[in-house]
């Protein structure tokens, strides 16, 4: 794979939906344990404000590098913004994302449905993450590479 030939045609929140969705449907098909629903319930809350904050801070970290937050326009990236929740992790708006559907797989409390948490989180780092690092490598080189040493890909 080239950086011409970048794989991420899809949208992440595409992505989210077509998942969330699937989880819904899973959660109708094989229900979980309903005595597990109230602290579902709790913990689909927490991943959901955890989800927002991580998603959130990595917007406006880029907005105030003034980069691309849009990752189908990765080519137009002209910042390695490398701190605030960004020295958590190299992907935090991905990671929100995947918070937001373990709080839906929480909510649904249906141990199945979180299957697709995990699909999405293979699908993110094939066809969006890695080909994104190949790009971000080739315009940043070393210093990307530092940073990529440094920090996580998810968490």
């Amino acid at each position: 794979m080239t950086v011409d030939q970048l794989e991420t045609k899809v949208p992440p929140l595409a992505i989210v939906l077509i998942c969330a969705l699937c989880m819904i449907a899973i959660a109708r098909v094989f229900p979980g344990p309903a005595p597990v629903a109230d602290v579902g319930r709790v913990l689909a809350v927490f991943c959901l404000l955890a989800g927002g904050f991580l998603a959130v801070a990595g917007v406006l970290a880029f907005r105030r590098a003034q980069t691309t937050v849009d990752p189908m326009l990765h080519r137009r990236a002209t910042a390695l913004v490398t701190t605030g929740v960004y020295s958590i992790t190299r992907n935090p708006m991905y990671v929100g994302l995947l918070f937001v559907l373990l709080a839906l797989g929480c909510y649904l409390s249906s141990p199945y449905a979180m299957v697709m948490c995990v699909l999405f989180v293979l699908y993110m780092n094939r066809f969006q993450i890695r080909p994104e690092e190949a790009l971000l490598e080739s315009i940043f080189k070393d210093a990307y590479r530092a940073y990529r040493a440094r920090v996580r890909r998810w968490l």
